[in-house]
């Protein structure tokens, strides 16, 4: 079982930002910036191309308020998508809030938030989420 299904099944705390029958959004606990979030499927899958193509067909839809949610609360020029997949293998989307492209450079250090901070920053989140 990877470290995702873990925090999907609640044996490994997480920040929930959205979920549905087929895909669960968190907080990225190692974030790039402030608001980073990913979006996984609910089954284990390690590439992102070799998700069900149902699957396929609806994680953008899933995760377009978010990242729209995401865009209101952290002021940003944008939210980027990236699809990397070396770190955990379970198939994931990354949404960065960005202002440059280095917002979105995974080869630089990650920033350690604090709990109280993830915690505000998923309030944040979900405070824009739920206007909509």
């Amino acid at each position: 079982m990877t470290v995702f299904s873990k925090i999907i099944k609640g044996e490994i705390p997480g920040y929930k930002i959205a979920e549905d029958d087929h895909f669960y959004a968190f907080l990225d606990v190692f974030p790039l910036v402030p608001g980073h979030t990913l979006v996984i499927p609910k089954y284990e899958v390690d590439k992102f191309l070799d998700m069900k193509d149902d699957y396929l067909s609806k994680v953008l839809l899933f995760a377009k308020p978010i990242a729209q949610a995401i865009e209101r609360a952290f002021p940003c020029n944008r939210v980027g998508l990236s699809v990397v997949g070396l770190e955990v293998p379970h198939a994931h989307l990354h949404l960065v809030p960005l202002n440059t492209m280095n917002d979105i450079n995974f080869t630089r250090g990650k920033m350690n938030r604090t709990p109280d901070e993830l915690k505000a920053d998923q309030e944040k989140i979900l405070k824009e989420l739920n206007k909509h």
